[in-house]
């Protein structure tokens, strides 16, 4: 995303540099973050960010379609800003989130005839460097 500005209005957010830095932010780092952890890395590069702001901007996000909020994680929300659809994998061990790239259409049965607005896929294991850390 080599234009943010762009990318935001093209969803009807006007740019300001705390929604540049944030959206930024998210899709330079496919960590799944929470609002705790965007706000921890960016007020060093914007000393006046307030908490607020972040999660006010990570709402405008989600209610425009130019990011997605991921309940998976039971103790506090995560958001990605891949708009695309995907899955999410969240490892019991790491709290780790793991996007998972696959065609949610071909999860419908083939008698589904209806229309889909929104799908929210996860699933929740043991990762891979937990089994090799625990092997």
């Amino acid at each position: 995303m080599n234009n943010i500005s762009q990318y935001l209005l093209g969803y009807g957010i006007r740019p300001s540099i705390q929604r540049i830095a944030i959206m930024r932010y998210l899709t330079n780092n496919r960590t799944h973050p929470t609002v705790d952890e965007i706000f921890e890395v960016m007020r060093k590069q914007i000393p006046t960010l307030s908490k607020t702001t972040v999660y006010n901007t990570l709402k405008l996000f989600v209610e425009q379609g130019a990011a997605i909020y991921i309940g998976i994680d039971e103790k506090s929300g995560r958001f990605d800003g891949c708009v695309t659809p995907h899955g999410h994998f969240r490892c019991k061990k790491c709290g780790k989130i793991i996007d998972l790239d696959m065609e949610i259409n071909n999860l419908l049965p083939e008698n589904f005839h209806g229309t889909i607005d929104e799908a929210d896929f996860y699933i929740k294991g043991t990762c891979e460097d937990c089994i090799v850390k625990n092997n």
